[in-house]
């Protein structure tokens, strides 16, 4: 794609986002189970491109959940479900935590969190199901997409070395992972079950690029890209302005808080980035 084109396509989605197609509220089983042995029902916001059979794409939400302050769906998400229908996309945006009691996790020990990559994961692969039985969507054309923990899940969630997705009835057919932490796939090991993009901070200190530089060095040759940003934090594809969390206990350096904000070149090369990668994964 040129640079001249997408430039424009950026430059046009504060209009793209005010214009989305209303989101519509759907609902499904997860794979995961609660305590009574019934499956987790799940909330999701559904963002169609059409009517027409087309390819879609599932947003993950980072440890913060789906909404802002004010209980609306967050900017980021909106404005990439605006994006992807730009894009001939459908969006699914998924929400693991309201359904489990829970509203964000960044400020819980990651040991002691009661949602986790387990629970995520599931959900993610229940939300694949959801998506290929419908009839306006490409089962073959279905990709994940997360930021912070919900970048995690992607790994989690295309990792052929984790059993349930190496028995799926459907594996997504790329995964891209904003600034997730990548030490749990890392250690178990990673192998792709599609095309992975990674989209990393070189200055994030809540989830380091380092760990996520060497799965992507030790996957199978090809399998795993990977682009890192100079200077950029966690949260880098924002405007937000750049703040330090002592409110998060987890990070680099556990107890003295995380940055957290935007860096207009990181948000600028990485939104161009998405769009060379779905670009190259066809239609």
């Amino acid at each position: 794609m040129r640079r001249t084109t997408i430039a424009i396509l950026l430059a046009g989605l504060a209009g793209l986002t005010l214009h989305a197609r209303a989101q519509k509220m759907v609902s499904f089983a997860s794979l995961d189970r609660n305590a009574s042995g019934d499956p987790v029902a799940l909330a999701g916001r559904w963002f169609a491109r059409g009517s027409a059979p087309a390819p879609a794409a599932l947003l993950l939400h980072g440890c913060g959940g789906p909404y802002d302050t004010n209980g609306r769906l967050s900017r980021r998400l909106r404005d990439y479900a605006a994006l992807l229908n730009a894009q001939g996309y459908h969006a699914l945006v998924l929400d693991s935590f309201s359904p489990r009691g829970e509203s964000e996790l960044c400020t819980q020990r990651s040991g002691t969190r009661r949602v986790t990559q387990v629970q995520r994961r599931l959900d993610a692969l229940a939300a694949l199901e959801w998506l290929a039985q419908r009839a306006d969507v490409r089962a073959d054309r279905i990709g994940l997409i997360g930021w912070s923990n919900g970048g995690s899940t992607v790994l989690a969630a295309t990792n052929l070395r984790q059993r349930d997705v190496r028995d799926a009835s459907g594996r997504p057919a790329f995964g891209v992972a904003f600034y997730p932490g990548c030490e749990a796939e890392l250690k178990r090991g990673y192998t792709a079950g599609a095309p992975l993009l990674l989209l990393l901070g070189q200055a994030d200190d809540w989830t380091a690029a380092g760990p996520c530089q060497d799965l992507a060095a030790r996957a199978p040759q090809g399998s795993v890209s990977v682009q890192v940003y100079a200077g950029a934090h966690h949260g880098f594809d924002s405007d937000a302005p750049l703040r330090l969390r002592r409110d998060v206990p987890n990070g680099v350096n556990p107890g003295q808080g995380v940055h957290v904000g935007g860096d207009p070149q990181a948000l600028q090369a990485s939104r161009e980035a998405l769009l060379r990668f779905l670009a190259q994964q066809g239609r």
